[in-house]
């Protein structure tokens, strides 16, 4: 894959990174701000919230010092942050002046931007919880459910992703119309893919593994612990926010339940096999858009 060309970048139009983690984003939209100016977009579900600067990845107080920033850090732990949130906060953002540059992981955001989100009312807390009760009891249910009750959307989810689950599931109980008719309502998108330059990472594999055991390694030694400590007591397994990868492990670890070792082992493994599903997730909805590999 070629190497970016900063040379032909324009620097009047909004540029987008994707990527999975580990892979260079930050660093690279940072350069990009650093040559042209912009604005770096957070487009990366965790990195929204307050309490994971270490755990997320989250860009460096010094980097923020170096070019804007938005959308990071801005979410208490506590608080749902749902694909439509984000695009109503980066809906502003793309009129203020300064070029966007959107960087993350997580795909729903691309998706959502260039193609638009169906307009969903809200889950009532009784759904929630119940998907809540499911997903963590007897996640096989939901699934049936879909299969029996709504095969369209329940055949293009990826059944291995129990938060995607659980939403298809939430939204056919909450409004009786499966996920894939609501979709088929989708309003015009904030930002045609046409109107922006899409550039999604796909590094070398091995490359990548080693980058995230060093990175979680650096994440334990720059005080990754002492963040999810401070949550500890307010721990709830079933918020967005407790989806950061490594922190169910290092809650296990606190609680007693693993030496600092293993929780440090199954972080990585975990980390690893995320970003895997990250990759075959770009690979498959992302074919039009410049892939580059950032490994050397």
């Amino acid at each position: 894959m070629p190497a970016f060309p900063f040379d032909t970048l324009d620097p009047d139009r909004p540029v987008l990174i994707a990527g999975p983690t580990a892979s260079g984003k930050s660093a690279l939209a940072l350069e990009i701000a650093a040559r042209q100016g912009g604005v770096i977009v957070n487009a990366d579900a965790l990195q929204v919230y307050d309490c994971w600067r270490v755990l997320s990845a989250r860009p460096a107080p010094q980097d923020e010092a170096a070019a804007p920033h938005a959308l990071y850090g801005h979410v208490p732990f506590e608080v749902a942050f749902s694909v439509g949130d984000w695009l109503r906060e980066v809906a502003p953002i793309l009129d203020g002046g300064l070029r966007p540059i959107i960087v993350g992981g997580t795909g729903l955001y691309f998706s959502a931007l260039t193609e638009g989100l169906a307009e969903i009312p809200p889950i009532p807390p009784a759904i929630r919880a119940e998907g809540d009760r499911l997903r963590q009891q007897d996640p096989a249910r939901m699934l049936a459910d879909l299969d029996a009750e709504d095969p369209e959307t329940a055949q293009s989810l990826d059944r291995r992703n129990p938060m995607r689950v659980q939403r298809a599931w939430e939204v056919l109980r909450a409004t009786g119309r499966g996920f894939k008719r609501w979709h088929a309502e989708t309003p015009a998108p904030l930002l045609p893919l046409g109107q922006a330059q899409a550039f999604v990472l796909m590094p070398d594999t091995a490359w990548l593994n080693a980058r995230i055991e060093t990175r979680f390694d650096a994440m334990l030694a720059m005080g990754a612990l002492d963040e999810v400590r401070a949550l500890a007591p307010r721990w709830d397994p079933a918020l967005p926010a407790a989806q950061a990868i490594g922190a169910a492990e290092l809650i296990a670890h606190l609680s007693g339940e693993l030496g600092l070792g293993e929780s440090r082992d199954r972080a990585v493994i975990a980390t690893r096999q995320f970003a895997k599903r990250q990759r075959t997730w770009f690979r498959n909805r992302l074919k039009s858009w410049q892939a580059l590999d950032p490994s050397p």
